[in-house]
């Protein structure tokens, strides 16, 4: 009986994922990132493997429904695919690579923003619950795609093909999602950015002060008043979570809005690098290229084409 209970299961995940696939395929032809009618919620696609290329994730919920991707945060790697969804707690600059991809079968992954006021407004609910774990270290994790997750997800998709419903029922279905992933099998590890007082809460509030003046001299001691620590205790927990120091954060928060100035608004490299705080142009071209591979106007040329 147990064993037909595990085919049981399996097979219905994957008439799900399968489900998932089809509809998510359906609502976008385009390559790259698409937004959808869910301010929440937008769809990646892709017809080829990639390289690790740099990428800036927001907090989100990555839940890829066909193909397969990887995440690189320094020496750490974490692949996720139709099994398994990644958990971005907090903003984190990190290398992503498509490792499973064709015309036929092209990487298909919804990306859905996380809600921090519903998210804190859920655990609070679950506070009765909950129970003590230790500090987490990276604010990355992948986590197992759970049946009730594939279901809430699914009507989250679906939604996407009822516009009349989307402005009433999205909110709640978003809801479950998020409740899904807090009472996952690493839930507590989103948890824990709710937590007053906790490693990841006070880290989170660092970074959001480095996104809000990126563009400023970067002083450790404020940042430090921010998170209720020490300096040495801000660098060293920092480090512990997103694997280097606010100062190398804060280097690349600036590269990456530099690559949008100049790719969105046709700003050039000289006006980019004044807007995001660098004072020598030639810095600037060097550790552009040290990150993204080619001095800023050639990578940008070859973004747009």
């Amino acid at each position: 009986m147990h064993a037909k209970v595990i085919v049981d299961t399996a097979a219905r995940e994957n008439d799900r994922q399968s489900e998932l696939a089809a509809r998510v395929g359906a609502l976008t032809r385009n390559e790259g990132m698409n937004e959808t009618a869910i301010p929440a919620v937008a769809i990646m696609r892709a017809s080829s493997t990639t390289q690790p290329l740099p990428a800036l994730y927001e907090p989100c919920l990555c839940i890829v429904v066909q193909g397969r991707k990887r995440a690189v945060l320094e020496d750490e790697s974490f692949t996720y695919d139709p099994l398994n969804y990644l958990v971005v707690p907090v903003t984190l600059p990190m290398f992503g690579q498509i490792v499973d991809a064709t015309p036929e079968h092209p990487y298909l992954c919804l990306r859905i923003g996380i809600d921090p006021s519903v998210v804190g407004d859920l655990v609070l609910q679950m506070r009765s619950s909950a129970t003590a774990v230790a500090p987490s270290a990276r604010a990355l994790f992948v986590a197992r795609a759970s049946e009730p997750m594939l279901d809430a997800v699914l009507r989250l998709v679906c939604l996407l093909d009822e516009p009349q419903d989307t402005q009433v029922l999205a909110p709640l279905v978003l809801r479950e999602v998020y409740y899904r992933a807090l009472v996952g099998e690493l839930g507590h590890r989103l948890r824990e950015l709710c937590y007053s007082g906790s490693q990841l809460q006070r880290i989170a509030r660092a970074i959001d002060t480095i996104k809000t003046r990126f563009a400023e001299p970067l002083r450790v001691e404020d940042l430090a008043a921010v998170a209720h620590m020490s300096s040495s205790s801000l660098h060293h927990h920092f480090r512990a979570i997103t694997s280097m120091s606010p100062l190398q954060f804060q280097k690349q928060l600036r590269l990456h809005e530099a690559r949008r100035l100049m790719l969105a608004e046709g700003v050039d490299a000289a006006a980019a690098a004044y807007r995001v705080g660098y004072e020598s142009a030639s810095q600037f071209s060097r550790e552009y290229r040290r990150l993204f591979g080619a001095p800023p106007r050639r990578a940008i040329e070859a973004l747009r084409a």
